[in-house]
């Protein structure tokens, strides 16, 4: 079955353009191309300096490798968060998941993935090296290790574990168990174990003879 064709081929490659997005089929890209046709020159071109600006001009944090306007990034040239705390994430979303928690005040390593032998990623594609190094460089107390609970974020963390055995600094690993308002019965085995051994003490009573 042929592909639509419109009458005017600028909007054919829009639609073309748009709908390489993640997410997005050409339906949704002809209404977004549409979208853009009815706003005023000005906002296109606003909309269209924001994103060449944002491919063109982000940077990577020379520490962390967070994206950032500058050389450093906001979060690692801020005093008031700990020094001596690193937890390490996959990508940049999972830094802003763990900041929109407001439960964590240390630093961050952005890994920019997970080893995956079966997409062609191993450990000298991500920047472990890096964190290494800054573990080595000292005043380093705990390395959090939070990627996702897959066969590709435990087999990282692993790597990572054996990287940093030499060195004097406290690893451990984000816990894992059930989400709030989910019920146990719909819950796999793997993640109610884990939940299990993961408990947390809500009261130690003295135990009587």
């Amino acid at each position: 079955m042929m592909e639509n064709q419109f009458s005017s081929q600028l909007l054919d490659n829009a639609v073309d353009e748009l709908a390489k997005l993640p997410g997005v089929g050409r339906k949704t890209a002809l209404r977004l191309a549409l979208h853009l046709l009815r706003q005023t020159p000005e906002a296109v071109d606003t909309f269209a300096q924001a994103v060449t600006h944002l491919r063109h001009d982000v940077k990577y944090c020379q520490v962390c490798h967070n994206i950032s306007d500058t050389e450093v990034c906001p979060i690692c040239a801020d005093t008031r968060r700990d020094p001596h705390t690193i937890c390490v994430v996959e990508n940049i979303r999972d830094v802003m998941a763990v900041e929109n928690t407001q439960q964590y005040n240390g630093r961050y390593h952005v890994l920019g993935g997970v080893i995956s032998p079966m997409d062609g990623i191993g450990p000298a594609d991500l920047a472990i090296d890096s964190l290494i190094q800054r573990v080595m460089a000292g005043d380093i107390n705990e390395v959090i290790l939070a990627l996702s609970p897959t066969m590709e974020g435990d087999t990282t963390n692993f790597y990572i574990s054996r990287k940093l055995a030499p060195y004097p600094v406290r690893l451990s690993v984000i816990a894992r168990g059930i989400s709030v308002g989910d019920e146990l019965e719909y819950t796999d085995e793997v993640t109610l174990g884990r939940a299990i051994l993961n408990r947390t003490v809500l009261q130690a009573n003295p135990i009587t003879p």
